[in-house]
């Protein structure tokens, strides 16, 4: 889609897995934004996480684009989403969305033999993206540090007033498209 150059206003909806196609796809939809001038971007998310360095990539990429962000949780944002989300200037939920944290992990195949070494290796990855995700969830709401660590053990879901009772969303809203802006649609195949 041609987004008209100095749109003050475009809509992406984005409800996938994130994943390294979809966050390609949608960094690569937000720089078309940045290079047509357009002044702000109201994200539509819903997702149900996905991969830790993707959704750390989405993030710092969403932080740096000079329009102004805007992120309605629009379903459920869970697991790494919760870091997109952050990202946001303003951030908003329907009354019927959710938040799901859970501590960072990794999948193994089966019959896959574990020694010290590689036990080592991943516990110190865990720990670190655990650390990185805690400290941004700190920096844009007003959860503790306590408070993100049992998040993070208890694998619990919240809803939208929870969010903004720790300062996670600024509103509680539905969704309300203005006429006659671009609304941008993301598809992929599953």
């Amino acid at each position: 889609m041609d987004i008209p150059e100095n749109s003050p206003l475009v809509y992406v909806s984005f409800s996938a897995e994130i994943n390294q196609n979809t966050t390609e796809s949608l960094i690569s939809v937000l720089a078309n934004c940045s290079n047509s001038k357009v002044q702000q971007v109201y994200l539509l998310l819903s997702t149900p996480g996905g991969s830790v360095m993707n959704g750390l990539n989405l993030y710092n990429v969403l932080k740096g684009m000079p329009f102004e962000l805007i992120i309605h949780n629009v379903g459920s944002v869970n697991s790494i989403g919760n870091t997109v989300f952050l990202s946001g200037e303003k951030r908003y939920a329907t009354a019927t969305a959710t938040f799901m944290f859970h501590g960072v992990g990794f999948n193994t195949n089966q019959n896959q033999r574990f020694e010290e070494k590689a036990l080592r290796e991943h516990l110190a990855r865990i720990m670190g993206e655990q650390k990185i995700i805690g400290q941004i969830i700190i920096k844009h709401t007003n959860l503790s540090e306590k408070e993100v660590a049992q998040l993070f053990r208890e694998a619990q879901t919240k809803d939208a007033d929870f969010a903004i009772s720790k300062g996670i969303i600024h509103e509680i809203k539905e969704v309300n498209i203005q006429p006659g802006c671009p609304v941008i649609s993301l598809t992929f195949k599953r």
